[in-house]
């Protein structure tokens, strides 16, 4: 058992830790990512974390490893109440969109549309901000939905929020 969950605890919270070793032993035994893929459910918040961090690193290199998990990301790992996921969860569906079902795409919009108008965190409104944008260029109704949301946030007090809904706000022709 090479105990995933174990090597990505501890540490600084804002330190890798083992993320890059662990990522580097799935890539060479890709049998391995479910127990990478079930660090999700540790009761440590670090380890989730270093999981989110490591199911990017591994959906830039071998997306398919991915695949097979999108219903769980929608359904499991969505209801995660932790910044760091949501945040991820947004850049992963925006890598895996084209392997995504309408029914899945549908659903990750209303995960991402409820993260925007209900979280506070500022890395989940802009990574959120940024994959909805992009998706409602070609989506009319999404585009009608974003747009509200991202003048709301042109007036948030942090200069990065403000800043990426202006240049979102831009991107969109506004």
């Amino acid at each position: 058992m090479t105990n995933f969950e174990e090597r990505l605890t501890g540490g600084h919270p804002n330190s890798l830790g083992n993320t890059v070793e662990v990522v580097e032993e799935v890539l060479v035994e890709n049998k391995l990512f479910n127990e990478l893929f079930n660090c999700y459910f540790s009761n440590d918040e670090i380890v989730r974390l270093r999981t989110s961090n490591a199911m990017k690193r591994v959906c830039k290199v071998n997306k398919p490893l991915l695949i097979p998990y999108i219903d769980r990301f929608l359904s499991e790992i969505s209801k995660i109440d932790q910044a760091s996921t949501q945040w991820t969860l947004s850049q992963l569906f925006e890598m895996l969109e084209k392997d995504m079902s309408n029914g899945q795409i549908k659903k990750a919009k209303e995960i991402m549309k409820n993260n925007l108008a209900n979280h506070n965190d500022w890395i989940v409104l802009n990574q959120t901000m940024n994959t909805l944008t992009k998706w409602s260029k070609k989506d009319e109704n999404l585009k009608l939905w974003i747009i509200p949301q991202l003048e709301r946030l042109t007036s948030d007090t942090r200069k990065s929020v403000s800043g990426r809904a202006h240049k979102m706000l831009k991107a969109l022709g506004l």
